[in-house]
């Protein structure tokens, strides 16, 4: 689904006529794509279903591209889902202790597995509410945006604490030390907390600041000079046991170079 976002920007500049695919893939998420308890959208990946589970990674790869397609296709409904969604991520998935969330939670038993609070899960959740904020446009009275404003503030306090000082990076397992130090996760909190700056969410305090600033150096200290984000994560599902997250192989990924992207970016415009 995530590559409808892209097509869906194309198709709005005239670069390209994406209507069919838009049509399409936007009707079977809000029609056909499986449900968890209240209407949650099930995270599918390559290999399974993932039956009645919600993971943080889902308002990246498919909210976002729904609510821009209601946008520039004129259909209400899919941004009202899209607001939803956000919400009822954040009611099952945000760690009300710590402000960090939780990889998954399932309602067949109702449980955050292994109560994972996984780098790179998380990082799509710091990119993916300012970007929603802009998409809409939600001005700053807006319920929605304050909504989501204090569940982004709560996230990026916990991780400001939780940075590596010497590297800039953040662990895989955020609040464990013993895991490793991760990239991908780090490029996406690069991005998200100079963009929570640049749009005003959070202040312009000297620790939001530096947190940025740090993690942009540690992204670029990790760029091959092939231009490959290294020491990035593989793909990881929902683990019952946290250590099986420190298991997973670094290698250099396609969603690796574009958080490293979106961060290189993100920081040019925010503080260059």
């Amino acid at each position: 689904m995530s590559p409808l976002l892209t097509a869906a920007y194309l198709h709005e500049k005239g670069a390209a006529n994406y209507y069919p695919h838009l049509d399409s893939w936007a009707e079977w998420v809000m029609y056909d794509m499986p449900r968890t308890g209240e209407g949650g959208l099930q995270h599918i990946t390559y290999l399974t279903d993932n039956y009645l589970q919600l993971w943080d990674d889902t308002l990246m790869m498919s909210v976002l591209p729904l609510a821009k397609i209601g946008l520039v296709l004129n259909r209400p409904h899919y941004v009202e889902e899209a607001k939803r969604q956000f919400m009822l991520h954040v009611k099952y998935l945000q760690d009300v202790q710590t402000g960090l969330w939780f990889h998954g939670w399932t309602f067949d038993g109702r449980h955050h597995f292994g109560k994972a609070r996984w780098g790179r899960g998380n990082c799509w959740v710091t990119v993916a509410i300012p970007d929603f904020i802009e998409m809409l446009n939600l001005p700053a009275t807006d319920g929605l945006r304050l909504f989501l404003t204090t569940s982004l503030v709560a996230q990026i306090d916990a991780l400001v604490k939780y940075q590596d000082q010497q590297t800039g990076l953040w662990h895989t397992l955020i609040d464990d030390p013993s895991s490793y130090l991760e990239a991908s996760a780090t490029a996406g909190f690069a991005y998200g907390i100079a963009k929570a700056l640049r749009m005003r969410l959070i202040p312009k305090e000297e620790r939001y600041v530096n947190a940025a600033k740090k993690a942009m150096e540690g992204v670029l200290a990790n760029i091959s000079p092939k231009g490959e984000l290294l020491q990035t994560s593989f793909g990881t599902p929902v683990f019952d046991d946290p250590e099986d997250y420190k298991k997973i192989p670094l290698t250099s990924m396609p969603y690796g170079q574009s958080l490293a992207l979106l961060a290189l970016t993100e920081h040019l415009r925010t503080f260059i």
